[in-house]
Order: structure tokens, then sequence, then C-alpha cells
């Protein structure tokens, strides 16, 4: 997936706008059923080849909302298979043979802390 937003999303668009891929949906698309916005795993960059950092976190207005999760690539495929969203629920895939582009300065134990996006 690479970003995560959580529940303090409070449904402003800002993050929609500015994804170059449109790998996020608003509350009534989430397929978790949740209200705030949800990001496809399989379709999120990370803005890698687009921005020097995730756009969507950069233009969100809500401390710490969007967060960093683990990478969907080949070597962290069955994290996305658990129930490892928000709330112990499951991920939901359009495509779960992609292969996602990671920022390599992300480590992955900030990213399974789920640290915020936007440094304070």
């Amino acid at each position: 997936m690479a970003v995560i937003i959580g529940d303090t999303c409070i449904n402003c668009a800002a993050c929609i706008d500015e994804c170059p891929v449109e790998a996020i949906v608003d509350e009534d698309d989430n397929p978790t059923g949740e209200e705030y916005y949800y990001v496809y795993p399989d379709k999120c960059v990370e803005c890698v080849d687009h921005f020097d950092s995730p756009a969507c976190a950069e233009a969100c207005p809500t401390e710490d909302c969007i967060t960093w999760d683990m990478p969907f690539t080949a070597d962290h495929k069955e994290f996305f298979k658990g129930n490892n969203y928000i709330d112990d629920q499951a991920y939901i895939v359009d495509d779960a043979d992609a292969i996602m582009p990671m920022r390599d300065d992300i480590s992955l134990e900030d990213r399974a802390a789920r640290v915020s996006v936007v440094e304070d």
C-alpha cells in the first residue's frame, strides 16, 4: 500500500485531488465501509516518479492522518491478505498481482509502526 488514511480523516478531498494515480476513494466508495477515505494498496505508488513525497499527505490538513504502511511488493503480499488494516479489518485490493513502487528511504520499522508521512 505504501500509505494509509486513518480514522482522523475529515473527508475534505484534498488528498483525492492530489493523487496522481487515483488510488484514493472517498468515504462513499471505501470498500471497508468505514466513513473515511481509503487508499488502494495495489494502486498507490507513494508518488515515486511523480513528487518528492506523497502528495496526499502534503495536502492533508489533518495532522498525522496519513501514515506509512507496508509496501505492496512481492515480499509483503502476505501482510495484505490478513486483517492488518485499521481495526483489524482486511485490506481490499483490485489487483492482487500488482507490484507497486516504494520509497527505499522509509524503513520497514516506520512502515509497521505507521509513522506519519509528514514529519512534524
